[in-house]
């Protein structure tokens, strides 16, 4: 790891956990709890719509299925710390990733394409389950979590500092796939899906692992949003708008970076919660992501760090090779140089 890499992240841990030891108001505790939460799926959603180019639209899925899955867990229940549903997440994880595994098998057998009306059709079914299952998720009437036993003073830090650990372990993950063999294969599948098999490329299992670690990662989110809430609807747990956001975040801040899911995050979110904070459940956000979409489309096509680090290239290009001509002119032996070249009727001295 070079030295920038491990000072950038040397900071933004100590900015992370340092943050709410700044006496925040709960408001704004809660603005970053779900900021957070939004970079950690941009950054779980990045590992296949990103690197692989395959842009699934059925994230929101399994994040309602990890919600559904800790409602079930803690059913009637009544907890002693306030943490056992977090020592639970793994095993979240792990169910999204084993019910992600077979969905991947079958879609990732399709192009980009076709595979994301696959994600987004498992999307609405999932969604339908969640209206008519009542004996498993209440149905329209919603399920009930237990309520977490933390003081009011500090509600919301076991809840940030724990999308904290998942936003780090998610953003590791991507800092290791980039340096992997499996980053370069899912990079070489997006480029030429045809190229990358006939170079002996295990396609078909990079894909499938890459979506179940994504989803995997959206589940355990899921829980620790449920939590939260206490209480879920339908609606709200599995909501195709939350799988817009992953994508829109993703392409704002770059696609296939390990700081894009974050920027993206941090602006959108943030952004649609202070909307919230000052207009009330108006829904003006939503108008903001189709101008934001019409953004990228148009001056952003890489997003904004691989915007911003294109030109910072073409800049030092631009440098390199005006310095050596800068040099060249204001050689007075180069100069005589030139005038004895260009000078008509003139010998060469």
């Amino acid at each position: 790891m070079r030295l920038p890499s491990a000072l950038r992240g040397g900071v933004f841990v100590a900015l992370l956990v340092s943050l709410p030891l700044l006496g925040l108001q709960h408001w704004f505790l809660n603005l970053l709890v779900f900021v957070l939460m939004y970079a950690t799926m941009s950054s779980a959603w990045n590992l296949v719509g990103g690197f692989a180019g395959y842009p699934s639209l059925g994230h929101a899925a399994f994040f309602g299925i990890g919600a559904y899955t800790l409602a079930l867990f803690f059913k009637d229940q009544v907890l002693a710390t306030g943490y056992e549903p977090f020592l639970l997440l793994p095993v979240v994880g792990l169910i999204g990733a084993l019910i992600g595994w077979p969905i991947a098998v079958i879609s990732m057998r399709t192009r980009a394409d076709v595979f994301a009306i696959v994600t987004i059709t498992f999307l609405f079914v999932v969604q339908t389950l969640a209206f008519n299952l009542y004996n498993l998720t209440g149905g329209s009437q919603g399920a009930a979590l237990p309520i977490p036993p933390f003081s009011a003073g500090q509600y919301e830090l076991p809840f940030y500092y724990v999308m904290v650990a998942l936003l780090l372990f998610t953003m590791g993950l991507t800092f290791a796939t980039m340096r992997s063999k499996v980053g370069l294969s899912l990079v070489s599948i997006r480029a030429d899906e045809d190229k990358a098999r006939g170079v002996g490329v295990r396609v078909i299992g990079v894909k499938v692992l890459a979506f179940s670690v994504s989803v995997g990662i959206t589940s355990m989110v899921g829980a620790v949003w449920a939590y939260y809430e206490s209480f879920i609807y339908p609606q709200f747990a599995v909501d195709p708008l939350i799988t817009i956001a992953m994508v829109l975040m993703t392409f704002l801040g770059g696609r296939a970076t390990l700081w894009g899911p974050v920027l993206g995050a941090v602006i959108l979110e943030s952004g649609q919660q202070v909307l919230t904070y000052q207009l009330g459940a108006v829904q003006l956000y939503l108008i903001v992501y189709a101008l934001i979409f019409l953004v990228i489309i148009l001056l952003l096509p890489r997003g904004i760090l691989p915007t911003i680090e294109d030109r910072l290239r073409l800049r030092r290009r631009r440098r390199r090779t005006e310095a050596p001509a800068a040099v060249w002119s204001e050689d007075p032996a180069n100069a005589s140089k030139a005038d004895s070249v260009t000078t008509p009727g003139r010998g060469a001295t």
